[in-house]
This record gives structure tokens, sequence and C-alpha cells, in this order.
């Protein structure tokens, strides 16, 4: 075990320890703005579907039951666009930071391939190509990159930490020249349905794949849009042929998500209603966060779409996250996401009204 951890790089929250107690010094309380977590109510039909599946002595199935199939593809012709879906085209997973994580593992990679993923990116890319012993590749351009040996292609639009999507046009080059080079492209949309000021797209849509879904695939999650992040609720969907030999490569693994959960998704996804409501709630949040940053002399860069605001005061990182501290207020670091964030700190807005307004008032 002890040569699998060393592979892998510091856990980075442990390093916020220290200001998070700085923060809970104030008189006031902590407004937690660093890792992002939903505090938002489960909506209640979800919570009442779980409930009424709770009776579930048995064995679920990797693949889920065709009702969470039905859902599953409905959902993703009916919002990402994509055309002629089938059951074959999608598959559940339990979270996706738990798919991130053993990607590369499960497609059989190892030392002598390579795992790309932005420059600023969520650190688990990185964790998932060292757990294999994979080597990591940072990108600016993904197409500027030397193919050999390139296995595994991490897109993340929206992006976390810094927001920013990638627009159809640039999807869609992308796309043609990993599969010219044969490379796998991975895209990471658990963010696509809170753009703020871009619209994000996703590769399933037609215009970026072509009416085809050879080499691509879509992450997605319900933890944001529906609060559910308890619940590690999520899904991949896409190149039937990939999907069928994780499906396959799952079944031994016994990565099963939990029968009510799959009861859960189902009742989540056929609704859009809790999610225009918590829409509305994270574009206060983000409207009074931002106006209020800005206002103290931030610079905000990105943050189109996402749950966060990429912010500067052009100095290290560690002293915006030291002098929020003082204020209260905790925030991530940028180099928590790759050294070009090291000027940079990552804002969420999800904490409640009264959190944010308490970080509103300390900002002055």
């Amino acid at each position: 075990m002890s040569a699998v951890s060393s592979r892998l790089p510091v856990f980075p929250w442990d390093k916020l320890e220290p200001y998070k107690k700085t923060a809970l010094s104030h008189p006031d309380g902590i407004v937690d703005l660093s890792v992002g977590t939903p505090v938002d109510p489960v909506p209640a039909l979800i919570q009442e579907a779980l409930v009424a599946a709770a009776d579930s002595p048995g064995y679920p199935t990797v693949w889920g039951t065709p009702a969470l199939r039905d859902a599953l593809t409905g959902w993703c012709e009916r919002r990402l666009g994509a055309v002629g879906f089938a059951h074959e085209n999608v598959l559940p997973v339990v979270g996706s930071k738990e798919l991130v994580a053993w990607l590369p593992t499960q497609l059989g990679l190892g030392p002598g391939d390579r795992v790309a993923y932005p420059r600023l990116a969520y650190p688990t890319y990185e964790v998932g190509a060292r757990l294999c012993g994979a080597e990591p590749v940072v990108y600016d351009d993904p197409t500027e990159l030397d193919p050999a040996g390139l296995k595994l292609l991490w897109l993340n639009s929206p992006s976390n930490p810094t927001g920013r999507v990638l627009p159809r046009e640039e999807l869609t080059r992308i796309v043609a020249w990993a599969r010219e080079h044969g490379v796998l492209v991975f895209s990471d949309e658990c963010y696509l349905e809170l753009g703020w000021e871009a619209d994000p797209v996703s590769v399933l849509h037609p215009d970026v794949s072509g009416g085809s879904y050879e080499g691509i695939v879509a992450v997605h999650s319900l933890s944001k849009r529906s609060n559910l992040a308890g619940y590690r609720a999520a899904f991949i969907a896409g190149d039937a042929a990939v999907l069928g030999e994780l499906l396959q490569i799952r079944k031994h693994g016994g990565m099963m998500t939990a029968a009510p959960v799959q009861a859960a998704t189902v009742a989540a996804l056929g609704d859009d209603a809790h999610v225009a409501e918590q829409r509305g709630r994270y574009a206060a949040r983000r409207d009074a966060l931002k106006a209020a940053l800005e206002a103290h002399g931030f610079r905000i860069e990105h943050s189109e779409a996402s749950l966060y605001l990429w912010a500067t005061r052009d100095e290290p990182c560690w002293d915006t996250v030291a002098y929020l501290a003082d204020k209260g207020v905790l925030v991530a670091p940028g180099d928590f996401y790759g050294e070009a964030g090291a000027r940079f700190v990552r804002v969420a807005f999800t904490a409640t009204d009264e959190r944010v307004a308490a970080a509103v008032k300390r900002l002055g």
C-alpha cells in the first residue's frame, strides 16, 4: 500500500487546515467557500423516491435497472442533444470522482501510457493516472500534444476550477483531432447545467460528435444540479464499445450504485423544476459574491459557468487565502489545481444565503 500511496501527491485539502482554524475563530463564525459542497435540501420528490425504494434487500446490478437506463438515455437526448441513444450508451457510476480516479486502471493503462488533462484542473485526473502508473500530462491545447502513447484525453467544460466553457467549435476540433490519432476522449461535464455567461455544450451533441459516439464519453453528476453529493449519483454516456468493456470490468469489481440511489436518480432526471430552482439560488449567491469581490479589488477571470469564481488580487494565492481567513472566509488556493493557478483563489458560492451575506458584509 505504501508503494501505491507514494505515487500520489499530498492530499491538498490537508494544507488548508491552519487557515480553516483561523477562519473558525472569527466572532461571527466561518464562511466556508472552499470545497464547494452543496448545502441546500435534497428536493422532496428525490427523497420520496429514495425512501420508496428503501426496502431493497437484494443486490443491485452494475448496469442499473431498465428504468434507470431509460432515464439516463432520455435525459441525454433531451438535455444534451444526443441522438439515437440506447441503453448500451449509458452506465451509472458510484460518484464521478470514483470514475475519474479509477478510469485509467479500468481501461488497462499503465507504465508507458500517457493521460492528458488541462493545465488547470481537478486534481483527481492526475491521481487517476498515477494510481495505475501512467504518465500524467498537462496541456493548454490538447491538439498540440504528441499523440504517441496518449491513451486518454480528459476535457473539462465547464472547468473546475476556472469556470471556463469550451466553445462548440473548439470541442469539435479537439474531438476530430483525437479520433484522427486514436485517442479516447472523456469529457467531464458535471457543471454543464450551471452556465451563467455561456451556454455549455456536450461532446455528445451532434454538432460536436458528428452524429457518432466513437471514441467519446461524457461524464455527468447529480451532485451539484440536484444537491445529491451525499448520494454519489453519477453516470457516463457515449461510446457503446467503451462502456461495454467498463461494464464487464465493473461487474467483477462490484461497483454497483445502491438501488435506492438508482430510484432517486430516475426521479431527479425526470424533473427540471428543482434544477431551475437551485440555479436561481446559485445565481443570486454568485451575483452577490462577484460584486463584493470586485468592489474589494479582486479581478474575476473566466467563471462564465460552474459553481466557482476564479479570483485574484495579483499576489501569491496563499497570501490571499490568509487575508480572507483573517476575515473568517475560507477559499481554495489556486495552486491546488496546478502551478498555473498560483496567483488565484477559487471561491465557491455553495454556502447558504446567510453565510454568503456574511461574506459580502465582511468584504465591505
